[in-house]
């Protein structure tokens, strides 16, 4: 079974949730609920869950304030939010889940699962200093991305990534460092949270970092050149958006 805990200062969501959670993920036990950050701390301390839903608005704070009082941390969590752009893309960089209001059932039981097959690898502490630290850069200054790596998960800096490749609802991402990873977010995916003003999708495959460039061949579409070698088509219908980021129109 799993040790849960529910923090939300709404009771109405409280019971809601709970409810969801007995009907449809019968692995959870859920050992107490708190509606402040403050009696969540001390629920948290007392209980020792092995997982936390957690809402992020809460009264005098919110819940990033008070995992800043209890980092490191030892459980899952599962954000619930209502919907943010800013605060979902820095969900996303760092590979830890949430659940948008009103609850979706399919969702909550996948986030559960995720939580579940995590619990054997203890990555919550990376991840959440990830989050915190994205979180309190600013959307644009968003600097580290989760990328899973064996059985693990790194947290490499956006800066490193030289392109993307889409492979098969995949993506090989490729760094500086000469090193690649397999990322498990497609290419679309990647597009939307990594930072527009950086990262360009010359092709359908490709995703790149503008930084990395290093020469562009002309043509009907072109070719660029990266820093790590690799030659790329430019596809026809990107080449003048993508000459007029550099200034040449």
């Amino acid at each position: 079974m799993i040790r849960a805990l529910i923090i939300d200062d709404e009771p109405k969501n409280i019971r809601i949730l709970k409810s969801l959670l007995e009907q449809f993920c019968p692995q959870v036990e859920i050992y107490g609920e708190a509606e402040s950050a403050d009696a969540a701390i001390k629920l948290i301390e007392e209980e020792s869950p092995d997982l936390v839903f957690l809402d992020i608005e809460m009264p005098y704070g919110n819940a990033f304030d008070m995992l800043d009082k209890l980092i490191p941390v030892d459980f899952e969590i599962i954000f619930i939010t209502a919907f943010d752009e800013y605060t979902l893309k820095a969900f996303k960089y760092s590979a830890l889940d949430y659940l948008l209001k009103p609850v979706n059932i399919d969702e909550l039981k996948e986030a559960v699962d995720k939580a579940e097959k995590r619990l054997e690898h203890k990555n919550t502490n990376q991840q959440l200093h990830n989050l915190l630290y994205n979180l309190k850069k600013g959307n644009a200054q968003m600097q580290k991305i989760a990328l899973p790596y064996k059985d693990t998960l790194v947290f490499i800096p956006v800066s490193n990534i030289i392109r993307c490749e889409a492979s098969s609802g995949y993506c090989h991402i490729f760094t500086n460092d000469g090193q690649r990873f397999l990322g498990t977010k497609t290419i679309k995916e990647y597009e939307e949270i990594l930072p527009a003003d950086l990262f360009y999708r010359i092709h359908n495959s490709h995703l790149i970092n503008l930084n990395c460039v290093r020469k562009y061949l002309k043509g009907r579409g072109g070719f660029i050149e990266m820093d790590d070698g690799a030659v790329i088509e430019v596809a026809t219908r990107r080449k003048d958006e993508f000459l007029a980021r550099f200034g040449y129109k």
